[in-house]
């Protein structure tokens, strides 16, 4: 299944500087970083601006599986990384089975983000299309204040670069 929405966030997750921006925030805040970078899509390629009320239908929308399913993908891997086993065989079937979790975790927010992309998709022809750096900007401002967090945009100053030179591409 194709997905644009999931092209431009491995392109733009895989630019300079964005992954630890965005881990940052999702260590720190418990931030979905597919949020975050679906504020970036909408704002970067159709020039969307979000209000309070699409964020929160948003987070909704996808609450359950990223609670139940990503979440707990992420949280078995970062455990089985961290585990003491009492000998290298034990060690090495853990490393296979965190590769495996992996695996699964990376499926899980593929998964999110055709959730996402669905439920934009039938609001894209109703949402006003302006300036896209001005909608990116407001966006990831809109989600930060849904979570409470108050850090400044330039706490993603990359993800925001990455994300305008992906929709010129």
């Amino acid at each position: 299944m194709s997905s644009k929405f999931w092209g431009f966030s491995l392109a733009v997750y895989g630019a300079q500087g964005v992954e630890p921006e965005c881990l940052s925030l999702q260590d720190r805040f418990g931030l979905d970083i597919n949020l975050l970078l679906l504020c970036a899509f909408l704002g970067a390629t159709h020039g969307v601006a979000l209000n309070a009320g699409d964020i929160a239908a948003v987070r909704a929308e996808i609450a359950s599986w990223h609670d139940d399913i990503v979440k707990s993908l992420r949280a078995a891997r970062r455990r089985l990384k961290t585990i003491e086993l009492p000998d290298a065989r034990l060690a090495e079937a853990a490393a296979q089975l965190r590769s495996r979790v992996k695996a699964a975790e990376f499926e899980s927010e593929y998964v999110e983000q055709l959730l996402l992309e669905r439920w934009a998709e039938a609001r894209l022809a109703s949402w006003p299309h302006g300036e896209r750096r001005d909608a990116i900007g407001s966006n990831i401002q809109m989600l930060f204040a849904s979570y409470g967090i108050t850090e400044p945009l330039t706490a993603v100053t990359h993800l925001n670069d990455a994300a305008l030179a992906q929709a010129k591409s």
